[in-house]
């Protein structure tokens, strides 16, 4: 951390702030040019063909591959780096003779080559050159660094609000840009299923399509009166995967289940608790909140997620699987003779065991076929579940606050932080009349920046429990990618540096330093063409007059 003011000196002003930087002799410039070669050492292909294909459109310069000459960009697996400073780290030189960027791992290698691009100027984020005259310059630096968290994550909700294929492949640039490396994606809810099941079309040939949308919080009296939809197929998630891959993010789908199911009941009626109410006359939920038409307790609802996860297996590689598992109402559990008899015959005390049979099924189910389950909080809930029903390597997000997290950690489990008060993205950025339908608590750029993941009531061994933290967007009221982008940035680039540099406690924080940076990391965001919050407030075009919010004053509680 010492070395920040010099990385400012040197006018790096990098996003995240990097482990150290020191200038290196001769003074002067490394200068890109006509000639420069990239040497690709094994396990480094991908990096190479990720800058030719951004850098290099950016600058017009080819990039070859060569090794012949000093002008060359080396790209190498060192072990040694990776014993030293893990798979994710790396070292990035650039001196007198060459470019040379060294990763414990390859995703190391591509860490390092977004730093290379940062260090470009904000006209290398650009998808073709601006003009003849640029001089793509370097200055002489060694820097090394290395992230905090393994789980450097966003969570971006499709179900609520499509965002067409291109607009995920998108921000998928934008994660590895600010070198996150983590897309939970929110592919099932009550106002919509995402993902192609082959087995069952109706999840998208009915559910994924709603006949309008409330405009703004629930409470509001407006409505788009257009039908809203969309899903990706099997063969557009696999390509969202690989391309993530060769980003070195990981994609973690989430199917919600038991509750946050009413679009796969208006697909398939059977799902629902058919005893209970008139699960055929159900419709894809047009309005937001948490409906109360939940999963029925059988065995052909469990069959059915069965063999939509066996498709979800096949599509998503991640060691991760989410089932969401939390906000599920017990309204019709409790009027429902079936799940009374389901209780009865699993000797469960209450609804909230039931919910728990449901969560501790599907996190053996996943555990028996080698994946992880992961949860929002509420898995922790529920007697025979609870900690001690979950399997060793279930693992939780923390969203009601840090508690659920705390006791998870303390529990032996997985934790990723997530807390609402703190990293939901979708809470409104400023107070005051011009922010766009304002959501929940005020949460600053600094607010942002001073989170942290690790609460300071953990043990050293409680706190390795801590994977890393997640910023989540939920789309209710971002209709588009202009309303995502703006709720998104400029904190999500705080958000970043939070779980990839070793910052000081959040008070001891040097925000100052930080907003100096971001006046360089703008001209970035406007290069990669990002419609961010400006540090003075909405632009017109961005407000939403009229549009009713859900605000809550006052600090957020720290539970």
């Amino acid at each position: 951390m010492d070395d920040f003011d010099l990385d400012h000196d040197l006018g790096l002003d990098l996003i995240p702030a990097p482990l150290s930087v020191r200038a290196v002799p001769p003074s002067g410039r490394y200068v890109l040019d006509e000639e420069t070669r990239i040497e690709a050492r094994p396990g480094t292909e991908g990096v190479a063909r990720w800058l030719r294909a951004t850098v290099g459109a950016a600058t017009g310069l080819p990039l070859d591959p060569g090794d012949d000459d000093d002008n060359r960009i080396v790209l190498a697996v060192d072990p040694a780096l990776g014993r030293r400073l893990g798979p994710e780290g790396y070292r990035l030189v650039v001196d007198g003779h060459a470019v040379r960027v060294d990763g414990g791992g390859s995703a190391g290698v591509f860490w390092g080559a977004q730093t290379l691009r940062q260090l470009l100027g904000p006209a290398a984020f650009r998808r073709a050159p601006i003009g003849s005259g640029t001089a793509w310059e370097l200055p002489m630096v060694a820097i090394e660094d290395a992230p905090r968290f393994v789980w450097r994550g966003v969570l971006l909700d499709v179900a609520r609000h499509f965002l067409p294929k291109d607009g995920v492949l998108r921000y998928l640039d934008l994660l590895a840009a600010h070198k996150l490396n983590v897309l939970h994606l929110h592919l099932t809810d009550d106002q919509g299923w995402r993902m192609e099941v082959h087995r069952y079309p109706e999840l998208t040939r009915t559910g994924a399509w709603r006949a309008r949308t409330k405009l703004g919080h629930r409470a509001s009296p407006l409505w788009d009166e257009r039908p809203h939809g969309g899903y990706y197929t099997q063969d557009d998630l696999r390509e969202i995967v690989a391309y993530a891959a060769e980003r070195h993010i990981t994609v973690v789908p989430e199917i919600d289940l038991p509750g946050h199911s009413q679009a796969a009941i208006a697909a398939y009626p059977e799902l629902g608790n058919t005893d209970v109410v008139d699960t055929a006359a159900l419709t894809v939920w047009d309005t937001w909140g948490i409906s109360p038409n939940v999963l029925a307790p059988t065995d052909h609802t469990l069959a059915f997620y069965e063999n939509v996860l066996t498709e979800v297996l096949d599509v998503f590689p991640s060691p991760f699987v989410h089932i969401g598992g939390d906000e599920c109402p017990k309204d019709q559990w409790k009027a429902s003779p079936a799940a009374r008899a389901r209780m009865a015959a699993e000797g469960l005390a209450d609804e909230d065991e039931l919910q728990s049979w449901f969560i501790r099924h599907f996190d053996r189910w996943l555990a028996d076929r080698g994946r992880r389950m992961a949860g929002w909080d509420e898995i922790l809930e529920g007697g025979l579940a609870g900690l001690a029903g979950l399997s060793e390597g279930a693992t939780v997000s923390s969203w009601r606050g840090c508690a659920g997290g705390i006791a998870a950690a303390r529990a032996g489990h997985d934790v990723v932080m997530c807390p609402e008060q703190q990293v939901y993205l979708d809470h409104r950025q400023a107070p005051g009349a011009d922010e766009p339908v304002p959501i929940g608590y005020v949460r600053t750029l600094e607010d942002v920046y001073r989170f942290d993941p690790v609460p300071a009531e953990l043990t050293e061994t409680e706190a390795a429990r801590i994977l890393g933290a997640q910023a989540n967007l939920w789309t209710e009221v971002m209709e588009d990618q202009r309303r995502l982008d703006y709720q998104a940035f400029p904190r999500l680039a705080a958000f970043a540096e939070t779980v990839w540099s070793p910052l000081p406690a959040p008070a001891a924080r040097d925000h100052p330093s930080f907003e100096r940076r971001m006046a360089a990391h703008y001209a970035r965001l406007d290069a990669l063409g990002v419609d961010y919050r400006p540090p003075g407030g909405p632009h017109p075009w961005q407000r939403r007059p009229g549009v009713l919010g859900r605000p809550i004053e006052g600090a957020p509680p720290i539970v």
